[in-house]
């Protein structure tokens, strides 16, 4: 699909209807802070919030609510006649919703994908209201804090894979000819979300998404980073003692399976990251 890379200052119809249509029938992914923000918003505990309104362990908001014209199912948190429910914490997808983010070599992309305005479909009466710039948008939405919070979770998940590298090159392991810890990397990056959550377990599932954390909600560097320092003690409470191929194998694919999900639930894409560490990881010794 064709992707159109914005810039900050191009004016688009960007000026919401108020009429509900991307809150039907869309794709809304979830960090770890976004779902806490969330839970805050709706005065629930991360984990009641994630039981009642998440698939997949809680990277991704249900959409189970009443069908529109479309027959688009609303999102959980939709209220008819009202809108969002928990509008003040709606998480970065909503708040760039029509355009994407997109970060290459470092610079950050606003983008949309087809060659025509996504809001168009849904919302030509857009076309009637005040056009605004890409920034304009992006201050009124508020989504400064929240690209911190994308952008920590990256940081996060290319550490989780750091790890997993640690457990298969610097051990031992790919010297000892073992091939299969990057078939399965490589079955990960392939599996539909709900395998793998089931193939990383609830325990790690449950620590990834609804971390005990009292760190202030509206700082999330400070989240992400208690959150990262949790993973480096349980890491080494679970995978301390490991010595056996077979022990430093189950290491490395839970480590990388924690990465491959956490990059669903920022928007990335599994199959390639996989691909791209298991290039990586050929070229400094290991077998498939």
């Amino acid at each position: 699909m064709i992707t159109t890379k914005l810039r900050i200052q191009d004016s688009l119809p960007l000026t919401c209807s108020r009429g509900g249509t991307c809150c039907h029938g869309n794709t809304v992914l979830l960090n770890p802070w976004e779902l806490a923000r969330l839970a805050q918003e709706k005065k629930n505990t991360p984990r009641e919030f994630r039981d009642l309104y998440c698939d997949f362990g809680g990277i991704r908001l249900r959409f189970d609510g009443a069908e529109d014209f479309r027959k688009k199912p609303a999102c959980s948190q939709y209220s008819e006649n009202f809108g969002c429910s928990v509008h003040a914490g709606r998480p970065l997808s909503c708040r760039l919703f029509p355009l994407g983010r997109q970060i290459q070599n470092e610079v950050v992309n606003y983008i949309f994908q087809g060659n025509q305005f996504p809001c168009l479909n849904g919302c030509p009466e857009v076309l009637e209201l005040p056009h605004l710039t890409v920034g304009e948008y992006l201050e009124g939405q508020i989504t400064d804090t929240f690209e911190i919070a994308q952008d920590h979770y990256l940081e996060f998940m290319q550490n989780s894979a750091d790890i997993s590298f640690i457990y298969l090159l610097d051990t031992g392991l790919a010297k000892s000819g073992d091939k299969k810890t990057l078939q399965i990397w490589r079955e990960m990056g392939d599996e539909r979300p709900e395998m793998l959550s089931e193939r990383i377990g609830a325990e790690w599932i449950d620590f990834l998404m609804i971390p005990e954390i009292m760190e202030d909600l509206e700082d999330p560097i400070s989240f992400a980073a208690a959150h990262y320092h949790q993973l480096e003690q349980k890491v080494q409470e679970k995978f301390g003692d490991a010595q056996t191929n077979q022990e430093l194998h189950e290491a490395s694919v839970t480590m990388m399976g924690i990465a491959l999900y956490l990059a669903r639930g920022i928007g990335a894409n599994p199959k390639n990251l996989s691909e791209h560490w298991i290039d990586v990881a050929k070229k400094n010794g290991a077998l498939e």
